[in-house]
């Protein structure tokens, strides 16, 4: 077999998705030709790239490397005929960065300047995940971190690009004289007598999805308080028995809060990099991407409520499988309404 473009961008998507099945759906391709694509391409390197596990596919040592040499032809590859001052003149520029209540975004940022320490960059706190795209589809921003959720993605025109980071479990902060301190997982029909900490509406889908949940279990929360300020102060509350929350999986809790998944996993939060095609060079949203996974990445080493979630879940330990690389396409608008399609990215 003659290796060409096409060749390493199936590897580029199988390594973005982490599963075979998840690339084939974003590139259109049946899961078994996929599979039959991919064992081509690895008896050409004489080598696997990739491991099979229980939540999908990992990188090899060796299929990390053959993986930044594919990277590097195709941005190479796309680059030709591109004007060079015109990719240096976006960069130079402050890069606008927007992100709604992420874990992601301090590891993020550390680790793109580490990379380009020249880069000048901007950062806006942006609550609404709705607000973001439509800061992003004004030119307001080049980039953001966003949140949707299953069954709720957000939506966007094809100027603006995305890439999916993770799709997380939502867990339950409790103070730890809580009634159920002692329980592996929570039902959240057991939290139906407590008060609730609940963030406001994000233009996404919270906390719709949460009462939807609820009522799924069978109740409606006696008693809620809204809030959206400092995490450190929302788990202060929490400890001094004031009420539970919906948190991230990956927070870290203060001495009084202990934080526990929740029975049968109702509720999932994906967050999404996406950028404006028109402001931000392939090389620079390639480099946000990859910083923002290994961000996370590292919240999940520093997570062992999240990593004993995922040993129980998938009876596979390790970080590398505490979350669902979910990379199922935000949709955007091609049209009226009732023509919408499915954007690949």
């Amino acid at each position: 077999m003659e290796l060409e473009l096409r060749h390493l961008r199936v590897l580029c998507a199988i390594a973005d998705a982490g599963s075979v099945g998840r690339a084939a759906s974003e590139l259109g391709y049946s899961q078994p030709a996929m599979s039959t694509q991919l064992r081509r391409i690895e008896r050409h390197f004489g080598k696997p790239l990739f491991e099979r596990n229980i939540s999908g596919v990992e990188l090899t040592q060796y299929g990390a490397g053959v993986l930044a040499q594919a990277r590097d032809v195709l941005a190479r590859a796309d680059a030709i005929g591109r004007d060079p001052a015109e990719s240096v003149a976006r960069t130079r520029r402050p890069l606008r960065l927007a992100a709604t209540n992420s874990p992601v975004l301090s590891g993020m940022v550390v680790r793109l300047r580490s990379r380009l320490p020249d880069l000048a960059l901007t950062v806006s706190s942006v609550y609404p995940s709705s607000e973001i795209v439509q800061l992003l589809e004004d030119g307001e921003v080049d980039a953001a971190i966003a949140a949707d959720y299953p069954g709720l993605e957000l939506w966007h025109s094809a100027a603006v690009a995305h890439r999916g980071i993770v799709t997380e479990p939502s867990f339950v902060a409790l103070p730890s004289n809580h009634r159920l301190k002692h329980c592996l997982e929570v039902g959240l029909a057991d939290l139906a007598d407590d008060a609730w900490f609940v963030t406001p509406d994000d233009g996404a889908g919270w906390p719709g999805v949460f009462y939807a949940a609820c009522e799924s279990a069978g109740f409606t929360p006696a008693a809620v308080h809204e809030f959206l300020g400092d995490q450190l102060q929302l788990q202060n509350m929490i400890a001094e028995g004031l009420g539970v929350s919906i948190v991230q999986a990956t927070l870290r809790p203060v001495p009084g809060v202990l934080i526990k998944p929740l029975t049968g996993t109702p509720l999932w939060c994906r967050y999404v990099l996406a950028w404006r095609r028109a402001s931000l060079a392939d090389e620079i949203a390639d480099m946000l991407a990859g910083s923002a996974t290994a961000a996370y990445r590292a919240l999940i080493a520093q997570s062992p409520h999240l990593r004993r979630w995922a040993s129980r879940t998938w009876s596979v330990a390790g970080p590398q499988v505490a979350v669902r690389p979910d990379r199922a396409p935000l949709r955007h608008r091609r049209g009226p309404a009732n023509g919408e399609e499915t954007a690949d990215r």
